[in-house]
């Protein structure tokens, strides 16, 4: 390795080793999740939650993670860590989620809490700092939620971001940057970008229309008008419809029964619709008005939208029609490479093993569907090769009885 090389890797080791994890949670120690994770008692009825990898997965012990175990309910589950302030850092969440029970409504997102939050008491709605993860309900909502709370309100992004809806597991990743920027990443690989101010209406608009413009009276926007040189054709008018000519009085028709008798009307071939002039270019068109803009007196930039002064809590707060979704592999860090090669570690390691063995499983399954088709068509057509086989013994025993009764009738004389 040429003295580049090493200066290059020691730099990403020293910028590795700077990095700070604020939180991480991969379930690898069986029950003892319990103990950190706290369920809310908000409700009575909310869902229970249970430690597993799955129908199917990459590694049975590293895939365990949260999963949704009751149909139709509400879940509220959290876990504090030690309380910290993003200002003048990058701000990354991560998380892995499978709906491995083809979701048809349901969250699978997380919330980042001030460290105030009472976990016992969490509910829908506890104001959170960020909202950030897939939610899926039919064919219309396949998203992915970035919700910012910003002066008490809560702000969704202006883009649609589509999620996964399959499933297998992904991992979901949103960075905030103290530059005001964000970035939100799904399998590691980057569906959005932007800036916090463009893409969500946090701040008033910096310009608007000046309330003292307005259009001059003769300002002409008209593009094309009618020529004036342009009159009628005097054979223009014709009936939209017409008598049928072809149609002819009936035999039978009596008028002082019937009424007078009337062809049925239909379209009038001739008929050319209303007459309007040709349009020719307007010589004084002076082109679209464009409302002049002057500065929002009601803007000010605020350089710290990014910011959170104590973030303390990640919590799972959702509702899911059908449950089965894992969520699993939570991370919060300061540094966009660590977040990314945790990645890698986890999802990226067991993902493709995971996709083999669902995959195996939905050929064994497709097997031995097959299999029990082809065993039920062999029973039926058993069942008809029986009847068949009764039916011949019946005509059987019908001839030997009639031969019996021919005997008995042969005449005397003839014995």
């Amino acid at each position: 390795m040429n003295f580049s090389g090493v200066v290059l890797v020691l730099l990403i080791a020293a910028i590795a080793a700077n990095a700070t994890v604020y939180f991480k949670e991969q379930f690898l120690d069986e029950d003892g999740w319990k103990s950190r994770w706290v369920e809310s008692t908000h409700k009575s009825d909310y869902g229970q939650w249970k430690l597993s990898a799955g129908k199917f997965y990459g590694d049975a012990e590293k895939d365990k993670g949260l999963q949704t175990s009751q149909d139709a309910r509400f879940y509220a589950l959290s876990s504090r860590f030690e309380a910290f302030s993003n200002e003048g850092k990058t701000l990354v969440i991560q998380f892995t989620v499978k709906h491995e029970q083809k979701i048809d409504c349901g969250g699978g997102y997380v919330k980042v809490f001030p460290a105030d939050l009472d976990q016992a008491n969490m509910h829908g709605e506890s104001q959170y700092y960020i909202m950030f993860g897939s939610d899926i309900c039919g064919y219309s909502t396949k998203k992915v939620h970035v919700i910012f709370n910003y002066k008490g309100k809560n702000h969704l992004i202006k883009k649609e971001i589509r999620c996964k809806d399959d499933e297998l597991t992904h991992v979901y990743t949103l960075i905030l940057r103290p530059d005001q920027t964000y970035e939100v990443k799904i399998d590691n690989e980057k569906v959005e970008s932007g800036t916090l101010e463009d893409d969500w209406d946090f701040l008033p608009p910096k310009q608007i229309k000046d309330p003292e413009a307005k259009k001059p009276e003769d300002w002409d926007d008209r593009a094309k008008i009618d020529d004036v040189s342009d009159t009628k054709p005097e054979d223009w008018d014709k009936p939209e419809n017409i008598p049928d000519p072809d149609a002819k009085k009936p035999e039978d028709w009596d008028d002082e029964m019937d009424g007078e008798w009337e062809p049925a009307m239909i379209p009038n071939p001739e008929y050319k619709g209303e007459w309007k002039p040709k349009q020719i270019d307007n010589p004084n068109y002076k082109g679209v008005w464009v409302h002049p803009e002057v500065d929002n007196p009601e803007y000010t930039a605020d350089a710290e939208i990014y910011k959170f002064d104590k973030v303390g809590v990640l919590g799972l707060d959702l509702w899911q029609v059908k449950s089965g979704t894992i969520f699993d592999n939570f991370l919060i860090t300061d540094d966009e490479k660590t977040a990314e090669e945790f990645a890698n570690e986890t999802w990226g390691v067991t993902r493709d093993p995971e996709k083999t063995m669902k995959e195996k499983q939905e050929e064994d399954e497709r097997k031995q569907r097959e299999e029990e088709k082809n065993t039920k068509e062999e029973e039926e057509d058993n069942e008809d090769e029986d009847g068949d086989e009764d039916e011949g013994d019946e005509e059987d025993n019908d001839e030997e009885g009639g031969t019996a009764e021919g005997d008995d009738d042969v005449p005397k004389d003839e014995l």
